[in-house]
């Protein structure tokens, strides 16, 4: 595994039991690499509640409630959808946050204005009874195990950016 991916999982992992707080991860693209780094790391059970690999849209509809409609209008590989799965997750999950990830690893799949190494992230947590959420679009050049890689840390780095979109 990817040493620098590791060695976020286990800071997050440390992050995370010093805030007494969880992560469930909803991943596409990343095939649930995310869940595998965090996994990795001794005592992750304290921390890490569980992962969603929803690679197909039905997978996204049955496991994390993703609705047809946003997959529809904006496509798998869009903020909506990744906000939606992190929501997913969270709401399915007893964990204070959660990550998404959907994107293009390659080496196919591009389309008209969604390029290989376009990765949509989404990021949502409870707080004070209420749940927040918020997305991002990264773009990572590479082939498939680097793209994936990338968007793995970045996902992971995400986390604690705890900054609901205006």
């Amino acid at each position: 595994m990817n040493p620098e991916m590791l060695a976020l999982a286990q800071s997050l992992g440390a992050d995370l039991l010093a805030r007494r707080a969880t992560l469930a991860t909803a991943e596409s693209c990343t095939g649930g690499l995310a869940a595998a780094a965090m996994t990795a790391i001794a005592g992750s059970s304290q921390w890490f509640d569980r992962g969603f690999v929803t690679y197909t849209n039905q997978a996204k509809i049955d496991d994390l409630g993703v609705d047809e409609a946003t997959l529809v209008q904006y496509g798998a590989v869009s903020e909506p959808t990744a906000r939606e799965m992190a929501l997913g997750a969270l709401l399915a999950s007893g964990a204070t946050h959660a990550l998404a990830t959907t994107g293009i690893a390659g080496p196919g799949g591009a389309t008209s204005g969604k390029p290989v190494g376009m990765v949509c992230f989404g990021w949502a947590w409870r707080e004070a009874d209420a749940a927040h959420v918020r997305s991002a679009t990264h773009y990572f050049d590479g082939d498939r195990t680097t793209i994936r890689d990338a968007a793995v840390c970045a996902a992971l780095r995400g986390v604690f950016d705890d900054k609901p979109e205006e």
